[in-house]
């Protein structure tokens, strides 16, 4: 299920919901490939089993990935690192966001004016799985904002079973609340 919101009339941001890992795959590779096959420049945050898969997905369209990242046309970061980032205490830092992710994408375009940046990212579902809902849709604002200084396409992927109805806002019509998880995370290196 994809769900797709302008932020101006330049700018696309999209979310997709997945009940599998596969039909995300599908899709995200979908998305990058078509952007880069136009020379649009691609950026990936995700977790590190997704970004190997989604890799394995755009070489199976054909992408030399090897060659893009070497060329800079797609740059694959950690969800978890980049977090790191701008997260200050609970909540992401709207400067700090803006200096590191708006940086990454004038290094991603790095001279080629009116070009769309295609992005990836899971760095709300991964606030969301560790229950920071609020940090989760300010982060989500803030991509919203950012959208209005730079030219980019953004798909954001929310894995379903994140989500479960809460009974006290009305049943199955309730407001989604993240499903309680303790999973202890490790947080790999970013990936060139």
């Amino acid at each position: 299920m994809q769900h797709d919101a302008h932020t101006s009339e330049k700018h696309h941001h999209a979310v997709q919901f997945y009940g599998s890992d596969s039909s995300l795959f599908a899709t995200v590779a979908g998305f990058l490939s078509e952007g880069l096959i136009n020379g649009q420049p691609a950026i990936v945050i995700a977790t590190p089993r997704h970004r190997q898969a989604i890799d394995e997905h755009l070489a199976g369209r054909l992408i030399d990935c090897r060659t893009a990242r070497r060329e800079g046309q797609l740059v694959m970061l950690d969800a978890e690192e980049t977090l790191e980032l701008f997260m200050v205490g609970d909540d992401p830092h709207a400067a700090l966001f803006e200096t590191n992710v708006g940086r990454l994408i004038e290094q991603t375009v790095n001279g080629r004016p009116h070009t769309t940046v295609r992005a990836y990212g899971e760095m709300v579902d991964v606030l969301w799985k560790q229950e920071r809902v609020q940090a989760a849709i300010n982060l989500e604002i803030l991509w919203n904002k950012l959208a209005m200084k730079f030219d980019f396409a953004l798909l954001c992927g929310y894995a379903m079973g994140s989500f479960q109805a809460d009974p006290a806002a009305g049943g199955c019509h309730g407001a989604p609340h993240p499903r309680r998880r303790h999973e202890h995370r490790s947080i790999s290196r970013i990936a060139a």
